[in-house]
């Protein structure tokens, strides 16, 4: 399990994957989520610019954040 401290009031899926070391790259992390890899808060979800905030889990590739 991953604890991500948000800085701000949100941070976009593609961006939180990369922040985590989940993908290398943003290209990479946008195929990931529209080929439905990743799961946000137990639910598959294909939003490349999703909004993720303080309370939120994401799930991809075995690994889950927490985001604090």
């Amino acid at each position: 399990m991953i604890e991500f401290k948000l800085e701000g009031e949100f941070i976009p899926m593609i961006q939180l994957l990369k922040a985590a070391n989940l993908v290398q790259t943003g290209g990479e992390a946008q195929i990931v989520v529209t080929e439905g890899l990743v799961k946000y808060n137990g639910e598959v979800d294909y939003r490349k610019r999703l909004k993720v905030k303080r309370g939120d889990t994401v799930e991809f590739d075995g690994s889950k954040i927490i985001v604090i």
